[in-house]
C-alpha cells in the first residue's frame, strides 16, 4: 500500500527548536537582570560595602605624612601585605569615633585562623590627647596622626569640596588590601555584622595576604 505524499512530507513543529533556544538564554538574561538590579539578589551573594572602582594605591611616605603617638615617622607601606582595616577620627575619639573602632575590632578577631592575615589602622587626624580607655580598649591598632588634608586625597570618595577633610574621613571605614589598594568603603553606621561577613568573604577568597 502506497503511503500518502502529504503525510510523509508533513514538516516537523520548530516548537522544540526555539525552547531550547530560550532555554539557553535563560541564564545570560537572569545575570544581566541580577547585574542592574541588585535588591534582586539573594542575601550573602554581593558584598555589603561599596567597592571603589578605581581602586586607589597607597601614597608613598612623601604624599602620606603619618607619625606614630610618640612622633616617629611612619611609612603606611610597611603593612603591605596585610589586609587593613582603616577608620579616621580626632585623638578625642567621641562615642561615633569609638563604634567605628570597636566594629573593626571585633570583625578582626572574629577571623579565625585568618586573623594574622589583617591589620587594623587609626589615621588620627588631629594632636588631641587620646583617652586612656580608649587606648586600653583598642590595644592592637595601629594608631598614627595624619595631616587630614593629605590623607583626604586617598581615602574620601564620597563627600563634596564643601565639606572639611575632617568631617569627610570621620564618617567612612575603609578596607584596603595586601597589595596597597583602597579598595572598599563602609558608612559611619554600618551594620556590624555585615561588615564582619564581608571581611570574611575577602580574606577568604583572596590568595593575597
Amino acid at each position: 500500500m502506497n503511503q500518502n505524499p502529504k503525510m510523509t512530507n508533513k514538516p516537523r513543529s520548530r516548537t522544540p527548536l526555539v525552547l531550547i533556544f530560550l532555554m539557553s538564554l535563560a541564564p545570560v538574561i537572569g545575570a544581566v537582570l541580577m547585574y542592574f538590579n541588585p535588591d534582586w539578589r539573594p542575601d550573602g551573594s554581593a558584598a555589603y560595602g561599596q567597592f571603589i572602582e578605581p581602586q586607589r594605591p597607597m601614597p608613598s611616605a612623601n604624599d602620606l605624612k603619618l607619625t606614630t603617638l610618640d612622633g616617629q615617622p611612619f611609612d603606611l607601606n610597611t603593612l603591605k601585605g596585610k589586609w587593613l582595616l582603616a577608620t579616621a577620627d580626632g585623638g578625642a575619639c567621641p562615642d561615633s569615633c569609638a563604634r567605628k573602632l570597636f566594629i573593626l575590632r571585633n570583625s578582626h578577631a572574629s577571623q579565625g585562623k585568618n586573623v594574622e592575615r589583617l591589620m587594623r589602622i587609626w589615621f588620627i587626624t588631629d594632636d588631641a590627647q587620646i583617652p586612656e580607655k580608649v587606648l586600653d580598649a583598642y590595644k592592637g591598632t595601629v594608631m598614627v596622626r595624619v595631616n587630614p588634608d593629605q590623607l583626604r586625597k586617598f581615602l574620601t570618595t564620597h563627600a563634596g569640596p564643601d565639606v572639611s577633610a575632617g568631617q569627610a574621613l570621620a564618617d567612612p571605614m575603609w578596607i584596603i588590601d595586601p597589595l596597597g589598594n583602597l579598595i572598599m568603603d563602609y558608612p559611619a553606621n554600618a551594620i556590624p555584622e555585615k561588615v564582619r561577613k564581608d571581611i570574611s568573604k575577602l580574606v577568604y577568597n583572596s590568595r593575597v595576604g
